[in-house]
């Protein structure tokens, strides 16, 4: 257990934080001091001792409600994490119209509903507690790298890094701080979805493993620690920055091992 207690007297909203990177993103929030809310569809593994709140991203009017009644509950809202999202594998040619207004729908419009609604909660809290006010959101390494079989699902992240930065600069006048995570291959419930379903789970994922210079997948307590930080007061200069958490593999060109 850490003794960092930075989130002490903040309020912070997670959305998908009920499995994967969103719950250990909640847990983490809440252990080091913050009141946290869990934003999800089925919410029952959200961490306890948070407020768990069911809505579906795609449900403008429910994602309303959700944040609205976690600002209500807590007095104000400081810290918003938009997490929620899906995967989707494929060339441009594999999916359909109507997979891609789904997926985008999700990964892009939840992130904007979320916004949408908590930005006014986040302005009030901004001129109480300076540099403590924040949106973070979850992209992805496939925003900024060029991988196989993700079309839909890069299109999806690269839409959130571009909308990240846009929001940034609406929002830094008004004490807002938006930033996001790109993380590498995670190794999360989705991940292990799609391992479950190659001929070769194990193989599968050397394969993934092996395509991050550090050799293996990135857990989600690392993405979540990377959220605390910039959701935390200690980033209080830190808007409009995508931070990598992927092994070194959007940067590093490693010679091939001997």
């Amino acid at each position: 257990m850490t003794s960092v207690r930075d989130f002490e007297g903040l309020n912070a909203l997670v959305t998908g934080g009920a499995s994967g990177i969103g719950a250990a993103i909640a847990a983490l929030l809440l252990e080091r001091g913050a009141q946290v809310a869990v934003l999800d569809r089925d919410t029952a593994g959200a961490p306890g001792g948070t407020l768990a709140l069911k809505a579906d991203v795609t449900d403008d009017g429910a994602v309303k409600a959700a944040v609205d009644a976690a600002a209500a509950e807590f007095g104000a809202l400081h810290t918003v994490v938009s997490n929620a999202g899906v995967g989707a594998i494929g060339a441009v040619t594999d999916n359909s119209d109507d997979e891609w207004h789904r997926v985008l729908d999700i990964n892009v419009l939840g992130m904007v509903r979320t916004a949408r609604h908590a930005v006014p909660h986040l302005r009030r809290a901004a001129a109480d507690r300076p540099g403590a006010v924040s949106i973070t959101q979850t992209c992805s390494i496939a925003a900024t790298a060029g991988l196989p079989q993700r079309a839909l699902y890069s299109a999806s992240k690269g839409a959130i890094l571009s909308l990240t930065l846009a929001m940034a600069a609406d929002h830094v006048r008004e004490g807002i701080r938006v930033n996001c995570v790109n993380p590498g291959t995670a190794d999360t419930p989705w991940i292990g979805r799609l391992l479950d379903q190659a001929p070769d789970p194990a193989a599968e994922r050397a394969a993934l493993a092996a395509r991050q210079p550090s050799g293996r997948l990135v857990g989600a307590d690392e993405v979540a620690a990377a959220v605390a930080y910039l959701a935390s007061p200690a980033a209080a200069a830190v808007t409009g920055t995508a931070l990598a958490v992927d092994g070194g593999m959007q940067g590093l060109r490693l010679r091939p091992a001997n």
